[in-house]
């Protein structure tokens, strides 16, 4: 019996291919994306560009960009290691990462809230109440008319 070889990119043949018909070159529009230091970005590995591609580890992570540099960007991530979890800075390259959309709903209901805020302010009401709460159980109801079918084998 061999022993199994266990390379840096074992294990990978679905998760580091292209989908199907989206192989070949990359587009313009992956090159033109502007990052800045705080966005956050999920890691997505682009296999037709091998160089700068992170571990295996990093696929599908979501972390805060902390460098910006000619071709690439340094994102951090948390990774959990034994019982703890580490915050770790790699540099990826740009084909690599694509802007996320985590905080997305955070920001619109951040925006609406600041809207009704401010209407409310102008209108002197006092300020609305923004906090998200917890749906409470749904009502009870009761059955009624209800006729009960009796089921036998054919």
């Amino acid at each position: 019996q061999r022993a199994r070889s266990r390379g840096l990119r074992h294990g990978t043949r679905n998760m580091f291919s292209r989908p199907f018909r989206k192989k070949g070159p990359n587009n313009a529009t992956t090159y033109l994306r502007t990052f800045r230091i705080g966005d956050y970005v999920d890691i997505k590995v682009n296999p037709s560009q091998q160089k700068g591609m992170p571990y295996l580890a990093y696929q599908g992570r979501t972390g805060i960009v902390w460098n910006v540099t000619p071709r690439a960007v340094g994102v951090e991530v948390n990774k959990q290691i034994g019982g703890r979890v580490a915050r770790k800075r790699i540099h990826v390259r740009i084909e690599h990462v694509q802007h996320s959309n985590c905080r997305t709903d955070f920001l619109n209901r951040r925006k609406a809230n600041d809207e009704a805020h401010e209407a409310a302010h102008k209108s002197g009401q006092p300020a609305p109440q923004t906090k998200r709460t917890v749906p409470g159980p749904r009502e009870g109801f009761t059955l009624e008319n209800v006729k009960t079918e009796i089921l036998t084998a054919v």
